[in-house]
């Protein structure tokens, strides 16, 4: 859909990245470390820094104990970790549950494996995991439960009891969680509970993000990995074989964001993501599609089944030419496409500006 916006000079709220700068200290200091000469491989696992400013982060905002050495694993982006978790820890004929809608890559990571991914859907409207469900999903080859919160695309930041009632299951029935936390810092209602702080989950759980949503910087790839010393192991092995290491330089920046940018700074890109939700999800709305404000991360899935009769492919690609604004369709993230036929995603990590354009664009056209 980016080539789509881009030939039809469509505003792009398609793919998920700013069109805003990063953070000015963090792009001095990697270019401080390029100018250092600090150009060549890291440690494969990452740099002794980072990894010490990871553990000393989960430390302080989540109470969590990190090994800098034997519990954190540093990844070309948190789709890299993801791979490299699953192919370290899932067996061929093991099964993986995710729950739906996904980010895309969860599905085919499991293929990769050789393993079958088995999709629960989440409650329709509000996207709310049902337990009954989720339970019904496992069975004796269910080796791992991937849960991405707050979630992409629909939104959601799950509960303390949607939260309490994967670990029960996992606890119960044996098996791994897989996390995928990266917008833990974009929240606007509830709050992120990473799932490694319930009762019995720290030695089961595998916790990923990075920093690219966080400092805004999504073309770095720095992603992260916190798990168990004994899956680290196997993890790190998989992750030398994938792509070696994440670039040095970038991995000195994010350390000293992290350092030197305080609770100050994610309370503020919380603040500027909420108010950009609140221009996209108003002009949404005031245009015809049927939609619920996000709850965390930067996305809004909007069913627009009063507008167009065309599937979610054709209209994303007929609303970006004759629009000018461009989304993804939204069966992208679902097994079936069916189920997402009547659905688009919109992203609205852009500058205010930029959403007030397109929500325009969309006022006019549909009015």
């Amino acid at each position: 859909m980016t080539r789509v916006a881009r030939r039809f000079d469509a505003i792009n709220l398609a793919q998920g990245f700013p069109d805003f700068a990063a953070p000015q200290l963090l792009k001095d200091a990697a270019c401080t470390a390029i100018q250092a000469d600090d150009n060549q491989y890291a440690i494969t696992w990452g740099t002794p820094a980072l990894r010490t400013a990871l553990a000393r982060k989960y430390r302080e905002w989540y109470g969590i104990p990190v090994d800098r050495d034997r519990e954190v694993t540093v990844t070309c982006g948190a789709t890299e970790a993801m791979a490299a978790v699953m192919l370290a820890t899932i067996d061929p004929g093991d099964e993986v549950v995710v729950l739906e809608p996904f980010y895309e890559n969860y599905g085919p990571d499991a293929v990769l494996c050789q393993a079958g991914p088995v999709f629960v859907p989440l409650s329709l409207p509000e996207f709310r995991l049902d337990p009954d469900r989720l339970r019904r999903a496992i069975s004796p080859r269910t080796r791992a439960v991937v849960i991405n919160t707050p979630n992409n695309p629909s939104g959601r930041v799950f509960d303390d009891e949607e939260m309490e009632a994967v670990a029960d299951l996992c606890v119960e029935n044996d098996l791994l969680a897989i996390t995928d936390e990266i917008y833990e810092h974009i929240v606007y209602e509830g709050t992120h509970v990473p799932m490694a702080t319930l009762p019995g989950m720290r030695e089961r759980t595998i916790i990923i993000s990075g920093l690219s949503k966080t400092f805004s910087v999504t073309g770095w790839r720095v992603g992260t990995i916190i798990a168990p010393a004994q899956l680290t192991d196997a993890i790190r092995k998989v992750h030398d074989f994938l792509t070696v290491g994440a670039p040095a330089p970038l991995q000195a920046a994010c350390a000293v964001g992290i350092d030197a940018l305080g609770r100050d700074y994610y309370e503020g890109i919380a603040r500027d993501y909420l108010r950009r939700r609140d221009v996209l999800y108003a002009g949404l709305r005031e245009s015809g599609f049927a939609c619920r404000p996000p709850e965390g991360a930067y996305y809004i899935m909007a069913d627009f089944s009063e507008l167009s009769a065309l599937d979610d492919t054709a209209f994303s690609t007929w609303l970006a030419r004759e629009c000018g604004v461009a989304p993804v369709p939204g069966s992208s993230f679902y097994n079936r496409p069916e189920d997402g036929c009547r659905l688009v995603r919109f992203a609205f990590c852009k500058r205010v500006e930029t959403l007030e354009r397109a929500v325009a664009r969309l006022r006019r056209f549909f009015a």
